[in-house]
């Protein structure tokens, strides 16, 4: 049987591998270059994909799982893998190239980047200082130059240092958020829940690990405390839903609380306006807001943007406004000496203030999580050059208004506008505050796309709404979820204060668990000073807990509900990635041995009916049990066998020239092969299956010449070794001059299999070709041979073999097991969105069978 050659494995003596590194710097890997590896101390690490081989072969493999081995970093020359074909040129929207943009559409990107990212923390003017005065009253002018110090720092320590210029450069290859730091952290540590890890994917070329030095212990350490330990790795998980959750209740609070605030302004206008209209108001505005969220993030914040612009403008000039006609001494606010007075001055009730004070920051979260969707130098320049200075200009405005208008405080902002410019800037802060509520929205879709995508939340349908940016998506059941929940928030909840505590709660929750992740990519990735990393966590971390005691000291008034809502999404994603681990350990436990497919003989016990069926399974090792039940379920099985598993892995995107691995399955004569389509989080999955069905077939054909070509190669450069020896590991000189390592012969088995199948097929099965010229090399005669039979078997068609399988707990299992996963995992298994609907094929070209796991 063919084995995967592990890619970077070395063969030959110390020497011949260049011997242990001393001093080695940070580089990038890529596998077109040449490149440090682990190398373990036996002669060569080949991959043990099925754990049933015979005990001689197991004699000389070295499993990829096993850890205890002794390893070292030796130096390969251009990684070659025959697994690794030519990619389907599956269709789907590529990654842009910000790099290369015209000026014209630098200045529309730089738009888009206004009406998406930065919507939320623009609005905060328009409810910062009335929650805050709510809370701690105005006694004095001092009470204002404390809170507005408060604010002014706020905005500089936690957007703009924090976020925009250390969290943004944390993302993973343009993807941010929770699960893109996750991701970022499985790739450099082995710290996924879910046993599918391949060496392989290490080598895809846009997984960009650095190689750590002997200089740089203290991420080996982490890096192996992390792989070892699995207290660490679910708590690490559980840090990651804890955020993830709070994203998604951050989803439903920005709208209440935006919406809400900018029709609030309607009492300043209008007297005689009561609150229950401004409700019924506000519920018509969320409908609208999710009603055209469907219209995508390109079309939407292109339109909304230039609103966005004019909004910001009209903050820096009502704030000039103020300034210049009550009080410039605010600018005083700059001392922080006054943060210190305004404390002395309140004591417990300016602690109160600061969860009004943290709203001044909300959107920052947002900030990273949109990165998707633009560049993050686009993200950086624009926050600074144009949205910090307007949101100062604002706040510093108001307090200037507030030093002459203490009663105002309750709407500062709608009270400070200059009397004939009310109107266009309440039109303009209603719009802006839509905006603001679709920050968080797409934000939400982004998080939840890269959360179902690492098997932590169910699978939902993504609509892509554009062709150009392939990370701009539309969930409709979370869009109209959110907008549900978002209703009852706002009817439930009628005080603005109450909604702005629990938007504090909501928005602490992911900074803190933000803080924690980039504190561990600080350590595990970047590698940087330890006194920097220490002060990173102590300054940010120290803020944020002092805020969420603030916060959580006004949880009774209401804002608790959104804390219930988070809980119940961190059980879903939790509960989904226990089952979801708890059925693919089962399959592996359960998988068919070797063994019985060799008992069972080329035939498969069966009769085996022209075409070919590709059978979709979750395994990237062994034969599913699943194809066992095929076996025994149906009366005839397929001429060739596919095992087709989709796999995400924690990259954003994998590159289509590294996106399949092909590897055969028991000798020839069974045609048996397993697929591997290895897939980002951020990939687009839209094949059409006709299309996928011939690209497939092609990349087949492609990995069978590869593989007879290997096999060439290798009897022109060993003729005298036994094809039978595959105890040892050897090397082969690429024409290139690489050197790399070759395990087990890859066409070993053919010397005894290139006779027709065996006479108990029926003469309705396709059997191969004979070559029409006798003059050709036995090699040749049976690589077209095998060609031919799988064109034969195209013909006779492609039927797509789907196993269903479910889990339950056994009887013997704890109460709150069975709970979970005969109840809760299994409603959410019966609501997500099937396999079948991925693959968009037709009916009759499917063919299911059920299957039950105890676990």
């Amino acid at each position: 049987m063919a084995e995967e050659i592990s890619g970077g494995s070395g063969g030959g003596s110390s020497s011949d591998r260049g011997g242990e590194i001393n001093g080695v710097g940070l580089a990038s890997m890529d596998s077109l270059e040449s490149r440090w590896v682990f190398q373990d101390d036996e002669e060569s690490e080949i991959e043990d994909d099925e754990d049933d081989e015979d005990a001689a072969q197991r004699a000389g493999l070295d499993s990829e799982d096993d850890d205890n081995v002794e390893q070292r970093l030796i130096r390969t020359g251009p990684h070659i893998d025959s697994f690794d074909v030519e990619a389907l040129e599956v269709p789907g929207a590529q990654r842009s190239d910000f790099e290369d943009f015209s000026i014209g559409r630098r200045i529309t990107l730089a738009f888009q980047t206004l009406g998406v990212v930065f919507g939320d923390v623009g609005t905060s003017p328009l409810y910062t200082f009335s929650v805050m005065f709510s809370k701690a009253p105005i006694n004095g002018n001092e009470d204002v130059l404390g809170a507005l110090s408060l604010v002014l720092y706020t905005l500089i320590l936690i957007p703009l240092v924090k976020y925009v210029l250390i969290v943004l450069w944390a993302n993973d290859d343009g993807e941010g958020g929770t699960f893109a730091l996750y991701s970022l952290i499985c790739r450099h540590a082995k710290v996924s829940l879910l046993p599918n890890q391949l060496p392989s994917d290490a080598r895809i070329s846009s997984f960009r690990l650095k190689v750590p030095s002997p200089e740089l212990e203290r991420s080996l350490k982490i890096k192996e405390r992390l792989e070892t330990s699995v207290t660490l790795k679910k708590l690490l998980l559980i840090l990651v839903l804890v955020g993830t959750s709070m994203v998604i209740a951050d989803g439903v609070v920005t709208p209440a609380m935006s919406v809400t605030s900018a029709v609030g302004g309607l009492k300043v206008g209008v007297s005689t306006i009561k609150h229950e209209q401004v409700v019924m108001i506000s519920i018509t505005f969320l409908v609208i807001l999710f009603s055209v969220q469907k219209f995508g993030t390109s079309k939407v914040g292109l339109a909304v943007g230039p609103a966005l612009f004019i909004w910001f403008c009209s903050l820096a000039g009502i704030g000039i406004y103020n300034l210049v006609k009550y009080d410039t001494s605010v600018l005083k606010a700059f001392n922080p000496i006054h943060m210190y007075l305004f404390f002395k001055r309140n004591s417990v009730k300016a602690w109160y203030s600061l969860g009004g004070c943290l709203l001044c920051a909300t959107g920052s979260e947002a900030m990273f999580a949109d990165l998707c969707y633009f560049p993050v130098r686009s993200v950086q320049l624009t926050f600074v050059f144009l949205v910090l200075p307007c949101l100062l200009l604002g706040y510093l405005g108001q307090a200037a208004y507030l030093m002459e208008n203490h009663s105002s405080a309750a709407q500062v902002f709608f009270s400070s506008i200059p009397s004939g410019a009310f109107w266009p800037v309440f039109l303009i802060a209603n719009v802006a505050a839509l905006i603001a509520s679709r920050a968080m929205t797409t934000a939400t879709f982004s998080c939840i796309k890269q959360s179902t995508a690492l098997g932590c939340f169910p699978r939902l349908k993504i609509i892509h709404t554009s062709r150009k940016f392939m990370g701009q998506i539309y969930i409709p059941v979370i869009n109209w979820f959110l907008l549900v929940v978002c209703v009852i928030f706002v009817c439930s909840i009628s005080s603005i204060n109450e909604i702005g505590n629990a938007y504090g709660i909501a928005e602490l929750g992911v900074m803190m668990m933000t803080t924690v992740l980039v504190t561990i990519v600080m350590l595990l990735i970047w590698q940087i000073n330890i006194i920097i990393v220490l002060s990173f966590v102590i300054i940010f971390l120290g803020i944020e807990l002092t805020f969420f005691s603030s916060v959580l000291w006004s949880i009774a008034d209401g804002s608790w509900i959104i804390l219930v809502f988070a809980v119940i999404m961190f059980l879903i994603m939790y509960i989904w990635n226990y089952g979801s681990k708890l059925k693919y350990e089962t399959e592996v436990k359960q998988k068919l041995s070797m063994d019985l497919m060799r008992e069972l003989g080329c035939n498969l016990g069966t009769i085996r009916a022209p075409g070919i069926g590709l059978l979709y399974n979750e395994l990237v090792k062994g034969v599913p049990a699943i194809f066992g039940h095929f076996l025994t379920t149906l009366p005839a099985i397929h001429s060739m066998i596919i095992f087709v598993s989709i796999k995400y892995v924690p990259i954003p995107v994998v590159p289509q020239s590294e996106r399949f691995l092909f590897r055969r399955v028991c000798p020839k004569s069974y045609h048996l092969f397993r697929c591997i389509a290895r897939y980002g989080y951020k990939d687009i999955r839209k094949e059409n299956h006709q299309a996928f069905e011939q690209l497939l077939i092609e990349s087949l054909e492609k990995f069978i010449r590869r593989e007879a070509q290997e096999r060439s190669l290798e009897s022109d450069g060993d003729e005298d070794t036994d094809s039978e020896d595959t105890s040892f590991s050897r090397v082969l000189i690429a024409p290139n001059g690489s050197v790399y390592s070759l395990g087990v012969p890859l066409l070993s088995e053919f010397r005894d299999t290139t006779i027709p199948i065996s006479e108990a097929s029926t003469s309705g099965e396709v059997k191969p070709m004979q070559s029409s010229d006798p003059t050709l090399p036995d090699a040749e005669q049976s690589l077209e041979r095998e060609l031919s039979f799988i064109r034969k078997a195209k013909e006779s068609g492609v039927v797509y073999l789907l196993g269903h399988g479910d889990i339950r707990a056994r009887k013997d299992s704890w109460f709150i097991k069975k709970l979970v996963i005969n109840y809760f995992y299994a409603f959410l298994r019966k609501n997500c969105r099937r396999g079948i609907a991925n693959l968009s094929v037709p009916h009759s070209h499917l063919m299911q069978v059920g299957m039950t796991y105890m676990v």
